[in-house]
């Protein structure tokens, strides 16, 4: 199914993009109870040169995979001048185990990169094992707390540089 599989760039609030945080909402909702992610999240942070938002369609255009970064400078939420925070990593489940969540964490840091910014920075959470093993496998380490649920014990905070290549 890797064949065929397209990553376009889109807008956040685009419903193929709005079907998938549906989707990733409920996850956390399984994981974690509760509410879900509550960040407050503006489709214009995503916007380029700031951002950049990213679905990949199999071959029949079904979205099957999501991700974004945004840009984050020093503020009392703990993030640091250059910051390109990573949002909304989601693969559907039947989807998984085909490298989909790699190939979009790439193009993001490429992306992020060529616009200048200097550290990829995401939290995740103690209950999600499969995305720390990705972001590890990546490179990413762990990194003083930043964001919405830095005083959460469950929160996991990553960070990778993004030096020119």
């Amino acid at each position: 199914m890797s064949h065929g599989i397209q990553i376009r760039v889109m807008p956040y609030d685009h419903p193929d993009a709005v079907k998938l945080n549906d989707q990733v909402q409920l996850e956390y909702q399984a994981r974690y109870g509760g509410e879900g992610d509550v960040t407050f999240l503006d489709p214009a942070m995503f916007a380029p040169p700031n951002g950049l938002y990213l679905l990949a369609y199999d071959a029949s255009g079904t979205p099957v995979a999501s991700g974004g970064w945004r840009s984050q400078d020093e503020n009392d939420e703990g993030y640091s001048d250059g910051d390109a925070e990573l949002k909304r990593m989601y693969v559907v489940p039947e989807a998984r185990g085909l490298g989909l969540a790699r190939r979009i964490l790439a193009a993001l840091e490429d992306d992020a990169r060529a616009a200048g910014r200097t550290r990829m920075a995401l939290e995740t959470g103690d209950q999600q094992p499969e995305a720390i093993a990705l972001y590890r496998s990546s490179g990413y380490t762990p990194s003083k707390k930043f964001g919405h649920y830095r005083t959460y014990d469950s929160s996991r905070c990553m960070a990778k540089p993004l030096r020119p290549s």
